[in-house]
């Protein structure tokens, strides 16, 4: 965001300008969601605080009761801070931990995403009082002490009811903690020059169709089951075969052309009791694993989901690798390596593997990823992405989709009834439905997820994970509608 004021600012446009557009559009915002009060403006030493003076002005202007304070001293703005505080013409009182006494609500400028530092002293005990009263507060870019890179809380940060950012999201608006702390998110235009945006080329983005419909799968007219792939999904034993029938109606749900369980000999009985339209193959051990691989229009595969921890599994995972088809690896895959990862990613990188995606939850990715714990979620992604060489679904309210290029999206349309057993078996068969399509792997990791949440927005309260498969038409039918 620095970046395309800069670009903006040296095309000529001037950077007040900027500042004043930026705090219009807060004063807006305001006066139209807040009943008219007193209000406290919190200002800090920056640009931030530049937008918050100007809100403030414009606020008194529209007759509202505006205190303003500031953090540090008026004569030590520079720039276009410097100009904004010129333009306001009322007392500026020093930000000190009583700023939002007798306040209604308050307007924060402290702060912006660019912060890099821990919040403490008086800010800090501001903050803390200002929650605990539960006093509104309306966060100019971002809430202080949020920070705009990964979403986490430096030191503290205030529980906003509104934010109201620019030019568009931050990563911390989307990544949890920071989703919560934003309360509602209103992103306005201040006049940033066209073209920034290929100038900057961003690599982080919200997860929609618009980012990666031109992957998506259509049916062809002149198409046949084979031709929209074979997928095919490891069973677990006879006391764990559910996992896997979830994954593979995901599968066949989201668009496989076939798809079978490759079932051990003693769960072939209790998976063919439940499987129609799903095909089923015995096989018995990573040997036989390879050989049912060997037919190449199975072209997709799935492990992990009640497959058990330890060697057979990894043995399997290890021989499906080989095979060159596309995986998609999770649950006992996952944590059957956490001893030895490394010999999990040397597969993944060798020649004959094929795209592979990891869907970890968060402890699942802490037994992988042991030393990857530097930085928010989404940095983390992104480094297990280029330690494994696969693309990385780091599950949760945020799910985050890493590629090993650097690409990354995040993920908002899942709501709290996805947290039900099986979900997750769920989201990896309609990932390998996706790639058995041949829809490449960070595409079809991110549009997996993508319909896997709004399935479980569409279905609602008192969803479990087999109603998951049964949404996707109307899903899809809606999806092709919006793409036209």
């Amino acid at each position: 965001m620095a970046r395309s004021d800069r670009l903006t600012i040296e095309g000529g446009k001037p950077g007040i300008e900027l500042m004043e557009n930026a705090g219009r559009l807060v004063a807006e915002a305001v006066a139209a969601r807040f009943p008219r009060g007193p209000v406290s403006v919190l200002c800090g030493p920056g640009n931030n605080g530049g937008d918050g003076f100007i809100a403030a002005r414009l606020l008194r202007d529209w007759g509202w009761g505006v205190t303003l304070f500031l953090l540090g001293e008026r004569e030590r703005l520079t720039g276009d801070a410097a100009e904004a505080a010129h333009r306001w013409a009322g007392p500026v009182h020093p930000l000190t931990a009583d700023a939002a006494q007798g306040a209604s609500f308050v307007v924060d400028g402290i702060f912006g995403a660019g912060l890099s530092r821990e919040v403490a002293g008086a800010v800090a005990e501001l903050i803390g009082r200002v929650n605990e009263a539960k006093l509104p507060v309306a966060a100019i870019d971002v809430p202080t002490g949020l920070d705009g890179d990964t979403g986490e809380v430096r030191g503290a940060a205030f529980e906003a009811k509104l934010t109201v950012t620019f030019f568009r999201k931050k990563p911390g608006h989307m990544v949890f903690p920071g989703r919560r702390l934003c309360g509602e998110l209103v992103v306005g235009e201040i006049g940033t020059a066209e073209g920034v945006l290929d100038e900057i080329k961003p690599t982080t983005f919200e997860n929609a169709p618009e980012v990666w419909a031109e992957a998506f799968p259509r049916p062809s007219v002149e198409g046949h089951k084979y031709s929209r792939g074979h997928a095919v999904v490891v069973s677990g034993g006879p006391s764990s075969t559910g996992a896997a029938r979830l994954g593979a109606r995901g599968a066949l749900r989201a668009g496989a052309g076939l798809v079978t369980v490759a079932s051990p000999p003693n769960a072939v009985a209790i998976n063919a009791a439940q499987l129609t339209s799903i095909m089923l193959k015995p096989f018995a051990g990573a040997d036989s694993l390879t050989r049912l691989l060997e037919d190449k229009r199975m072209n997709a595969c799935l492990i992990g989901p009640g497959c058990g921890i330890g060697p057979s599994t990894r043995e399997n995972v290890l021989a499906a690798l080989l095979s060159g088809a596309s995986m998609v690896l999770d649950a006992d895959a996952l944590t059957s390596f956490m001893e030895i990862p490394r010999d999990l990613f040397v597969a993944i990188q060798g020649y004959f593997a094929g795209p592979t995606v990891l869907t970890p939850h968060e402890g699942e990715f802490r037994r992988l990823f042991p030393n990857n714990v530097a930085g928010g979620r989404l940095a983390r992604a992104r480094a297990a992405a280029v330690e494994s060489g696969a693309v990385v679904v780091l599950k949760g309210p945020d799910t985050i989709v890493a590629a090993p290029d650097g690409r990354a999206v995040v993920n908002a349309n899942a709501g709290p009834e996805l947290a039900t057993a099986g979900s997750g078996d769920v989201l990896g068969g309609i990932i390998l439905g996706l790639l058995a399509q041949g829809v490449p792997a960070f595409e079809a990791a991110s549009m997996g997820v993508w319909l896997h949440g709004e399935a479980g927005r569409c279905y609602g309260m008192g969803l479990i994970s087999e109603d998951l498969p049964e949404m996707l038409p109307s899903v899809y039918r809606d999806l092709v509608q919006k793409l036209g």
